[in-house]
């Protein structure tokens, strides 16, 4: 077996400090006790050096480091062959590249740090690949020059590549623009115009109401619609999405997929990364899985159909290679919960809100009157703009309404946890001692580990949020949009934990989520938002999940999508526009269609 093997050694930069530990990986390795330069650490060295050559797997090093900066990884020798790039020794490494595919778009999914964005930047012609080999110091056996394009062509020869790399190619890529451009939207867009496509963008896009404003003005949401308009408005034979739907509402992403798609052409290439399924599955042809460690290497597979693709990447097994990547396969299955009798519920504390209203400057909500329970979780949907923090903040006390309708009930004070949209890291220490200092009792309580929300807090600052919400004792937990800048298993890991908390701890959670395949694992309720965004707004009562997410994806609020479960996972998926299952689940009113 060990024949078949390959190692490799990862040292990470941020985390190494040699200094600090006084080498002390070298002085545990037995192979540099028999006088062999397995680790070396030169005095103006930075980070630690481990040849993978000498290296037998022993795993001492790791074991001794105190920053927790190693890592060997053993690997099928079969992947060396197909090694694309690697940054220097001891580093990532990316193994294969995805096959783009002229008239059609391919799509991405992986988890974080597993390769996606830079195989987008070998496609974009922004990283030149080395197939592995690469300069660096100190040992001699790594002195080899890069290949020039001729040997990376050779490579490639007789696959779709070959003929991608040859084509004079001219990319546009979502990255960064909007540090590269100065002015005002409309300004720019002008500039950018090569398909005189400027009205039409705008006005799918809603970017006229900001179409006077300078770009270093625009909200998270608007920057994203921009750029993706910045793209699309260009003639180029490749458009690269790196998740175009962050920032954005439901029938934002809808929008934005729909103008991705516009830009397909016999002769154009579209390649997307993106962590909502849901908007994935509506946007591509075919989908490249990429999986392996992240931080230390990334393989990507071969094409698939958007289904089978997506479903490979849930079950976490790759049928083409009998390789399984994750231990545990992800489902949706919407009743994960066991099923309450009819004298559990009974016992469930109810609590009602009456109807309300508020006005903030131009724009004034309506709450109708509502009722939730404890153990359940209330999912708002709605566009951005049409007041769902608004409610959540006179739900908690913070914000007092302007007039109440029903003398009979009165607005409820509850103990709130909330988690805002935004974060912004102020406390300088460890993610332990912030755990420590802000959560205590619930850190060392044994429900709270037996329900893995300590697992969230695994150093993104999102993951940290929501366990340090879920973690304070509360009536009531806010949340809001608890996927942004979660890929898309720490997404389905989140939900899972929310739900599973919310239960056990028999407390109410109100969630407001744009990704939809997590909305509705999440919701037991809906709340559904209804007018003219940023004006005038109604939040209606809370709803069963079936009949609010019909409401919801009905003509009545613009979206008129329909949406079925894959047998297989459970996930919800877009049906295709005029498709046979979309009309006649249109014909019967069925927008959403629960198959359990």
């Amino acid at each position: 077996m060990a024949d078949r093997l390959t190692r490799i050694a990862i040292v990470s930069s941020d985390r190494c400090k040699p200094k600090k530990c006084r080498q002390e990986c070298k002085k545990s390795c037995p192979v540099v006790k028999t006088g062999k330069l397995c680790i070396e650490v030169t005095p103006a060295a930075k980070i630690a050096f481990i040849s993978e050559e000498l290296c037998i797997g022993c795993g001492i090093c790791v074991k001794k480091c105190p920053f927790e900066a190693i890592q060997i990884i053993n690997l099928p020798k079969d992947l060396d062959k197909d090694t694309t790039h690697r940054y220097g020794p001891n580093t990532f490494k990316l193994h294969r590249l995805p096959v783009p595919r002229p008239g059609q778009v391919l799509g991405l999914v992986g988890t974080n740090g597993i390769g996606k964005s830079t195989a987008l930047k070998v496609l974009a012609g922004k990283l030149k690949p080395n197939l592995g080999r690469f300069n660096a110091q100190p040992f001699h056996e790594y002195l080899q020059n890069p290949p020039d394009w001729q040997e990376i062509l050779t490579y490639f020869r007789g696959s779709e590549l070959q003929n991608y790399f040859t084509r004079n190619h001219k990319a546009q890529y979502v990255d960064h623009i909007p540090k590269a451009v100065q002015g005002n939207v409309g300004q720019v867009l002008e500039q950018k115009d090569e398909r005189d496509m400027k009205q039409e963008l705008c006005h799918d896009l809603e970017l006229n109401q900001v179409i006077d404003r300078n770009v270093g003005d625009l909200s998270g949401g608007e920057l994203q619609r921009f750029a993706i308009a910045v793209v699309a408005i260009q003639n180029a034979e490749i458009y690269m999405f790196d998740e175009p739907s962050s920032y954005l509402d439901v029938k934002q992403r809808l929008k934005a997929a729909q103008v991705i798609r516009s830009l397909l052409r016999p002769n154009s290439y579209v390649i997307v990364v993106e962590h909502d399924l849901s908007v994935l599955d509506y946007l591509s042809d075919f989908i490249c899985c990429l999986y392996g460690k992240p931080g230390a290497y990334g393989v990507v597979t071969l094409p698939f159909s958007v289904r089978e693709g997506i479903n490979i990447f849930l079950a976490g097994f790759v049928p083409t290679e009998n390789l399984r990547f994750r231990d545990e396969s992800l489902t949706f299955k919407v009743a994960e919960t066991p099923q309450e009798s009819a004298e559990e519920i009974e016992t469930y504390a109810r609590y009602k809100y009456p109807t309300m209203s508020k006005t903030q400057g131009n724009f004034k909500l309506r709450v109708i009157e509502g009722e939730f329970t404890d153990s359940q979780i209330i999912v708002m949907l709605g566009e951005n703009g049409t007041g769902k923090t608004t409610f959540i903040r006179m739900l908690a006390g913070l914000l007092k309404p302007d007039s109440v309708e029903g003398s009979d009930i009165e607005i409820p004070e509850f103990n709130v946890s909330y988690k805002p949209q935004k974060i912004s890291p102020k406390f300088q220490s460890t993610v332990r001692h912030l755990l420590h200092q802000k959560i205590r009792e619930s850190y060392m309580h044994p429900q709270f580990v037996s329900d893995e929300v300590v697992n969230l807090s695994g150093g993104e600052l999102q993951r940290v949020a929501l366990c340090l919400c879920l973690g304070k004792p509360a009536d009531i937990y806010l949340i809001d949009e608890p996927s942004a800048y979660l890929d898309s298993e720490q997404r389905i890991v989140a939900s899972k934990v929310i739900k599973r908390f919310i239960l056990h701890a028999k407390k109410t959670a109100f969630v407001v989520e744009h990704d939809f395949i997590m909305a509705t694992y999440l919701a037991d309720r809906v709340i559904v938002y209804e007018g003219q965004p940023s004006v005038d707004c109604t939040a209606n009562c809370p709803q069963s999940l079936l009949t609010g997410m019909n409401l919801f994806l009905s003509v009545r609020h613009h979206l008129d999508i329909t949406f079925r479960r894959d047998p297989t996972n459970y996930r919800p998926r877009i049906n295709k526009v005029d498709s046979a299952k979309d009309r006649e689940q249109k014909s019967a009113g069925s927008y959403y269609y629960l198959d359990d």
